[in-house]
C-alpha cells in the first residue's frame, strides 16, 4: 500500500518494521526448530514425547518455551499483538512501544541468547544431511535485511522489487492441488538457507563472531542446513533487537495523511519461510480491486517434490518406515505451512 500511495515511512517506522520483524522471525523459527525439528533429532515423534526427568531433554523443552516467548514479547510490545499486530498502519504505527518495555525485552534477549548458541551448535553438527544443487534467490542488503535490499540469485542477477513477477513462471502440478513457480526457467530455493548463501557477511557483527565456525558452511546445498540457517537467524535477530531497542528512543509519531487513488503497489519481503511477494491494485475509491500474493512455499514447492524423489531414489534400500520419516524430514527442512512441517505423513505403497 505505501508502494500504491507513493509514501516514505520515516527512519522510526522502519526501526519499528525491523523490530516486529525481529520478533516474528525469532518465534517463527523457535516454533519450527524446536517443536518440529527437534523430535526428528532424538527419534522422537513430538516434543511432547521427551523426558522432563533426562537434564538434556528438560532443557530443550524450557529453551523451547523460553527462546519463543521472547520473539512473542517483542511482537506484543512493538506491534500489539503475537499474531495480526494491530499496530502498523500504512506509513506508520497508530501506537508506539513504552520505553519502559526496552530494558524488560533486553534482559530477556540477552538471557536467551546463549540457549540459541547451543541450539546452532546442534544443527552445525548436521544431524541429517542431503545435498541438492539448485538456483537460489533472496532480498539481499547491508545490514542484514527482511524487508529492504535488491533481490539476488546466486548466479549474480539482479532483479528490482516490481521486476520480481517478470522472472517467475506459475507452474500447474497436474496431479497435486498445490501449484509452484520457476525462477528464470530453473528450479529455486526461497528461505533462509538462501539468505546465508548470499548475504551470511552482513550479519550483525556478534552473530558473526559467535556464530563463526557455522558461517563456514555457507554456501550450502544441503536442505538441512536452512535449519541451521534459521538458528543463525535467530541469534542475528536477537542481536539487532538488543542494538534497538539499546540506542533509541520512539516517540508517538503521526502516520502520514493519504488519499486513495488509482494505482499498482507491489511489496516484496522476506518472511520466515523465504521471499514473500504481494501486489495490489487499487481505485481512487479506497478498493482493493485485483490481489496477487506469490508464498515462499509455493515457490519450494518444486524442489521440495524434486528432493523427495532423490531422496527416496537413493535411499531404496531402507526400510519403508525409515524411508517416510525421511521424506517427511525432508519436507520439514523447508520449514513449510505449520500442518506440512507436522509428524502427518502416509505413503501407498
Amino acid at each position: 500500500m505505501e508502494d500504491a500511495l507513493g509514501i516514505k515511512p520515516s527512519e522510526q517506522t522502519k526501526l519499528l518494521k525491523r523490530l516486529t520483524m525481529h520478533g516474528l522471525m525469532i518465534r517463527d523459527h523457535a516454533l519450527h526448530l524446536y517443536l518440529f525439528v527437534l523430535p526428528d533429532v532424538y527419534k522422537k515423534d513430538s516434543l511432547l514425547d521427551f523426558d522432563e526427568n533426562i537434564p538434556e531433554q528438560h532443557e530443550w523443552l524450557h529453551d523451547a518455551f523460553d527462546v519463543k516467548a521472547v520473539g512473542n514479547h517483542i511482537s506484543q510490545a512493538v506491534a500489539g499483538r503475537s499474531v495480526h499486530a494491530p499496530f502498523p498502519t500504512i506509513g506508520g504505527f497508530i501506537k508506539i512501544i513504552e520505553k519502559a518495555a526496552h530494558q524488560p525485552l533486553i534482559d530477556e534477549l540477552k538471557k536467551i541468547r546463549p540457549r540459541v548458541l547451543k541450539l546452532i551448535a546442534l544443527f552445525e553438527k548436521r544431524p541429517s544431511s542431503f545435498v541438492q544443487e539448485s538456483l537460489y534467490a533472496a532480498i539481499v542488503g547491508d545490514p542484514f535485511t527482511y524487508l529492504d535490499g535488491e533481490l539476488i540469485d546466486s548466479k549474480g542477477n539482479h532483479v528490482s522489487e516490481k521486476e520480481y513477477r517478470n522472472h517467475l513462471e506459475h507452474v500447474v502440478i497436474p496431479y497435486s492441488e498445490a501449484s509452484g513457480y520457476k525462477f528464470d526457467g530453473g528450479y529455486y530455493r526461497v528461505g533462509a538457507l538462501a539468505r546465508l548463501n548470499l548475504s551470511k557477511n552482513t550479519l550483525h557483527k556478534n552473530t558473526r563472531k559467535d556464530a563463526a565456525s557455522a558461517l563456514k558452511l555457507f554456501p550450502s546445498h544441503d536442505i538441512f542446513d536452512n535449519n541451521l540457517a534459521q538458528a543463525i537467524e535467530i541469534l542475528h535477530s536477537i542481536d539487532e533487537s538488543i542494538d534497538i531497542l539499546s540506542n533509541n528512543t520512539f516517540v508517538p509519531e503521526e502516520p502520514p495523511k493519504w488519499e486513495a487513488r488509482d494505482a499498482v503497489g507491489v511489496g516484496t519481503i522476506e518472511a520466515p519461510r523465504g521471499t514473500l511477494y504481494h501486489k495490489m491494485t487499487i481505485t481512487k475509491e479506497g478498493v482493493v480491486k485485483e490481489g496477487e500474493v506469490i508464498v515462499p512455499t509455493g515457490q519450494n514447492q518444486i524442489m521440495i517434490e524434486r528432493d523427495i524423489k532423490e531422496f527416496v531414489q537413493a535411499n531404496l534400500e531402507k526400510p519403508k518406515a525409515d524411508l517416510e520419516r525421511g521424506i517427511e524430514e525432508v519436507i520439514r527442512a523447508y520449514d513449510p505451512c505449520m500442518s506440512c512441517a507436522s509428524h502427518f505423513l502416509e505413503v501407498k505403497w
